[in-house]
């Protein structure tokens, strides 16, 4: 049964994955600017889902491949559970956020608002089927608290962070805390630890200064992932 619901994640994955390119492509605009409608030569850009054509979301990890691999460890982890079926449904919106984030440093609201509502959502109708392991209320309360944590820190470097960071912390928070407060802390501190160690590396490599600026959503949602298999695989 683990290995079937591994095979269905990745497939799961690597299909919507396929499609993030043209989505990613649209979103990746600065901020104040309208969502990309067009090619640059001018040719309208048809719907959100598709490879785009345009070079978003494509580089050295392909999304298709991200998501695949994203999704069948989080089978791998949880199991035949119903918290694996929010996981690994929610995952593509996550490996959006990144590539966005990575292209223009912005994560915007209309992916982060959504994950959040649905991942807590989802996570409440798991509470209720049978073999669930984890906590709805933790859940919620895990979003809270790190959404919060999060606006703290912002309100105290506002360089040092978006609101949009604040935002990808609410459904990130509530993925750890289904699993409880040991999870929760581990997750956040590690997406804070992966962020600081790649600033180091830029430094270190004279690739950046003090006050270069770089993507912090890819590194919290590694954070978030690794301690989200660590509940999963201890649950």
């Amino acid at each position: 049964m683990g290995a079937v619901v591994i095979v269905l994640a990745v497939a799961y994955g690597a299909a919507v994955g396929a499609g993030l390119p043209r989505a990613a492509y649209r979103l990746s605009v600065e901020p104040g600017e309208p969502w990309r409608a067009h090619h640059p030569d001018g040719r309208p850009v048809a719907g959100w889902f598709g490879a785009a054509g345009e070079g978003g979301g494509s580089g050295r990890w392909p999304p298709a491949a991200v998501c695949a691999a994203v999704c069948g460890a989080l089978a791998g982890a949880a199991g035949a559970r119903p918290e694996a079926a929010v996981f690994v449904a929610v995952t593509p919106l996550v490996v959006l956020l990144g590539i966005v984030d990575l292209a223009v440093h912005r994560l915007p609201d209309v992916l982060t608002l959504p994950l959040a509502a649905a991942t807590a959502a989802l996570l409440g109708v798991a509470a209720l089927l049978p073999r669930a392991a984890g906590s709805w209320r933790g859940a919620l309360l895990g979003g809270a608290a790190l959404g919060a944590a999060y606006l703290l820190l912002f309100l105290i470097n506002p360089a040092g962070l978006g609101l949009g960071d604040v935002k990808l912390a609410l459904p990130l928070g509530v993925a750890l805390g289904w699993y409880g407060w040991g999870v929760w802390v581990a997750g956040a501190f590690l997406g804070l630890l992966y962020g600081a160690l790649y600033g180091l590396g830029l430094l270190l490599t004279g690739r950046a200064t003090r006050k270069t600026g770089f993507a912090l959503g890819p590194f919290m949602a590694a954070g978030a992932l690794t301690g989200v298999l660590l509940g999963g695989f201890g649950a």
